[in-house]
């Protein structure tokens, strides 16, 4: 999901870059509340983002979509430091990812950032609110929010492909072209999401309930 430096034209690279630094701005500010009035969570935070670095630090390489494939993270990041906490432990990783490790860019930062930091945890969130006091197994829960946050944050990196790259052809055949061209790697990699974050967030419950951010 990483889009490669140099994809996407100025004039959408600068709309996403803005877009993001709005809503992270505000997931700064609450997440700061939240560490100065709970200091001890703030170890556990870096433990996370650490996490999410390395699950997403994985690429596989997306022939014709300018891209590649790995897992996200952020389900597990919402499962444990909220919404606010995973959008930024999003950027931080993306952020050092595109630094030292060519991993995206920093002319495409702002619209990676959307799609896997913020999208993915909106979507991992809204999960997790629907299921939270459902009587679902705990491993249940974990699985579908990892898996739906996996697979929209593909989505919207499929739309912003598609938007930037369109050039005079219909958006909606490109737009399925490059989500046919994620679909044989990014299906079988949300899945296998799914299964790591269901099975993280039992491991933790077992352990320490009060870091898991759901009923069990």
């Amino acid at each position: 999901m990483h889009i490669s430096e140099g994809i996407l034209p100025l004039s959408w690279a600068a709309s996403w870059g803005v877009s993001s630094f709005v809503i992270l701005s505000i997931a700064l500010k609450k997440l700061k509340g939240t560490l100065e009035r709970n200091p001890e969570k703030k170890a556990f935070f870096v433990l996370i983002t650490a996490l999410i670095f390395l699950l997403s630090a994985l690429p596989i390489p997306v022939p014709f979509a300018g891209t590649c494939s790995h897992p996200v993270g952020v389900g597990v990041g919402v499962l444990t430091v909220g919404l606010s906490g995973s959008i930024v432990a999003g950027f931080i990783v993306l952020l050092l990812q595109a630094l030292f490790m060519a991993h995206g860019g920093i002319s495409s930062l702002g619209a990676n950032v959307f799609a896997m930091a913020i999208v993915g945890s909106f979507s991992a969130y809204l999960v997790l609110q629907i299921l939270k006091n459902t009587g679902l197994p705990l491993f249940l829960k974990g699985f579908l929010v990892g898996i739906v946050a996996d697979w929209l944050t593909y989505t919207v990196t499929t739309l912003q492909l598609s938007l930037a790259l369109m050039e005079g052809e219909p958006f909606f055949s490109l737009f399925l072209k490059i989500l046919l061209a994620f679909l044989p790697v990014q299906g079988p990699v949300g899945i296998l999401e799914g299964l790591i974050t269901g099975s993280l967030i039992v491991a933790l419950a077992k352990r320490r309930k009060d870091l898991v951010e759901v009923s069990v």
